[in-house]
């Protein structure tokens, strides 16, 4: 169900979040303090729903909005920024209509009852992105990817990296940093949904893939890659079928919360994508995961931001209306576990601050790692749940030690990208587009990953406001033989 737009809300993210988009050509962008670092040379993607509103009535979830896509291309030459909406179907539709027509996550189809029986659902493409040598992608969970050109972000139209035939492809892709293995999942509903498993080639292309039944139909949203294992968390979240069948609710209005039920986590085998084990653990949710790795006592190690329950869900899609008003703390903790006797070892939380999209070196993925990125709430906001994130920071995992940065209260920066200097890879940079609700603009800051109390060691100015928006990668500068690419989509 649509809402109608409500006055004007004081909250200062909420006109980022509620503007909606031009875009803009190829533009370069204007250095308004530092210098961009000599080693910076690559593309940052970020995509996100930029059109949360159409004549009058606004998206029911924040998970509706129609996706755009950032794209930032560092050269000798300096910045060049481009930012385009995904030319989907369900987008081109309700353009030509000027009004909502489609279901989403939190949507329901508009018209007559015959009508809301045949929209169909719209893939919002609006909530991750994934390079890879020739496109990229820009991914939505609950459908196939659209392809768009590297350089202009043109939409080349849906691509079934030869092997979905029509399934859905997560938002949270795994590329192995060695083998450019790209691992992947998608859950079919049904009575008792399918959990589809993919392992691709470095290109995209879909070398194996397996069917596992899982019961009910629960929501996975992201996985994790650790050393041989692919580890999924099934939390205790079911979805009631027929009401969002005969069209009453929404896919996430359906959605019910079953603590009973416990979280299940299902251990595949990153090689065969058959399960190796199941674990019945105590329940939480969880969106995102930072990373995992096998440690050298055999046991996987995984890091998570932990909720205690959906209420997290409520809370994003309070974000749609300018103003929050149900708390959604999550909190970063680590697991242990035991694939062959199937046993969690240990479960811990690490990091009492609330924080959400965690991110790691690329190079990193499903390897032991230090350091984990983190959007987390400004520090004079730590309390405000009302609040969006307002800062970013840096957790070492060996000492536990937490660094933040130190910005006035009126930025706010999306998830942290890390990105390796290509002159001094032991050099890191964190990229983020940062809003200013004091001057209403958006910029995008560079940071010395080392550093991260200071001021930003470069400031590039946008000519347009950018929603907020969930994820990104980095794709590196080609080289010549260069064969793999690495990098991967905004977290693990």
């Amino acid at each position: 169900m649509t809402s109608r737009i409500q006055p004007p809300q004081t909250n200062a993210w909420a006109r980022c979040v509620l503007h909606t988009i031009q875009g803009f050509e190829p533009t370069p962008l204007p250095v308004l303090a530092g210098a961009i670092p000599a080693g910076l040379r690559g593309s940052l993607y970020r995509n996100g729903p930029a059109r949360l509103e159409r004549r009058g009535q606004r998206v029911a979830h924040w998970f509706d909005g129609d996706g755009a896509v950032l794209g930032v291309h560092f050269s000798q030459n300096g910045a060049t920024g481009v930012y385009r909406y995904v030319q989907t179907e369900g987008y081109l539709a309700e353009e030509e209509a000027d009004r909502f027509l489609c279901w989403g996550y939190g949507m329901k189809p508009t018209g007559s009852w015959i009508e809301r029986f045949t929209r169909d659902v719209k893939n919002a493409a609006n909530t991750s992105v994934l390079a890879l040598p020739d496109r990229v992608l820009a991914l939505w969970e609950g459908g196939p990817p659209h392809a768009l050109t590297l350089d202009t972000l043109d939409t080349l139209g849906i691509d079934q990296l030869q092997g979905l035939h029509g399934s859905s492809y997560s938002a949270h892709p795994k590329r192995d940093p060695f083998t450019g293995e790209i691992f992947n999942f998608g859950v079919s509903p049904g009575r008792n949904a399918t959990l589809h498993v993919y392992r691709s080639d470095f290109t995209g292309k879909i070398q194996r893939k397996e069917a596992i039944a899982l019961q009910g139909v629960p929501l996975i949203h992201d996985f994790v890659l650790a050393g041989k294992y692919l580890i999924f968390c099934i939390p205790p979240v079911r979805l009631s079928p027929l009401p969002v069948l005969v069209r009453l609710k929404s896919y996430s209005d359906g959605l019910e919360w079953h603590p009973e039920l416990g979280t299940r986590i299902l251990i595949t085998d990153r090689d065969t994508l058959e399960v190796v084990n199941s674990i019945e653990a105590d329940p939480w949710y969880q969106w995102h995961f930072a990373n995992g790795c096998e440690l050298p006592d055999g046991s996987v190690f995984v890091s998570l931001v932990h909720y205690a329950d959906f209420q997290t869900n409520q809370n994003l899609k309070e974000v749609a209306s300018g103003q929050i008003k149900t708390p959604g703390k999550g909190t970063l903790w680590e697991l242990r576990l035991d694939a062959v006797s199937g046993k969690v070892l240990e479960m811990t939380k690490v990091l009492n601050r609330g924080c959400e999209f965690p991110t790691v070196n690329s190079q990193e993925v499903g390897r032991a790692w230090r350091y984990s990125y983190l959007s987390v709430r400004h520090r004079d906001k730590v309390d405000d749940e009302n609040d969006l994130f307002g800062a970013i920071a840096r957790f070492d995992h060996q000492t536990g030690l937490f660094t933040e940065t130190n910005i006035d209260n009126h930025f706010y920066p999306s998830e942290p990208i890390y990105v390796a200097d290509t002159d001094n890879p032991n050099q890191g940079w964190l990229l983020t587009v940062v809003y200013d609700a004091k001057q209403d603009r958006s910029e995008v800051w560079i940071y010395d990953s080392n550093h991260l109390e200071g001021r930003p060691f470069c400031r590039l100015g946008l000519p347009e406001v950018i929603p907020l928006s969930f994820h990104g990668t980095w794709k590196p500068e080609d080289r010549p033989n260069k064969v793999m690419m690495s990098g991967t989509s905004r977290h693990h």
